[in-house]
């Protein structure tokens, strides 16, 4: 009876052992994983960025070719205008939200609806 539960009491401590020793394995593996994920995501972060970055320099180009100097707070201005009218708002609500009068919002916009309507005419003619 001794020796049964010496050895039982051995297995148990050997068991114990295997057990740990697989259990850090897994962790390893899994650890493994998330480095690689972590990896493929920042490679992606940095590729977006440098995405971002060319169109920055991009438009930068096309705004001096165009000899379009405006300055940041006209820039926002002119971004959040179009924004919300290509979010479906009206001039009015536009005018009304940013505080200027609506025949500046109608003269800010007016490359934009023309171009909008050019390319109605042209789908209608077909």
């Amino acid at each position: 009876m001794e020796w049964t539960l010496a050895l039982l009491f051995v297995i148990s401590i050997l068991l114990l052992f295997i057990s740990l020793g697989s259990t850090r394995r897994n962790a390893k593996k899994e650890q493994n994983e998330i480095d690689m994920i972590h990896m493929a995501l920042m490679k992606e972060i940095n590729d977006m960025q440098g995405a971002i970055r060319n169109i920055e320099l991009d438009l930068e180009v096309i705004a001096k070719e165009a000899g379009v100097q405006l300055s940041d707070d006209e820039k926002l201005l002119m971004r959040e205008i179009l924004d919300l009218y290509k979010r479906k708002y009206s001039i009015e609500s536009i005018a009304e939200k940013k505080q200027v009068s609506v025949s500046k919002i109608e003269q800010l916009l007016t490359p934009h609806l023309t171009s909008k309507d050019e390319r109605r005419k042209a789908a209608n003619e077909n």
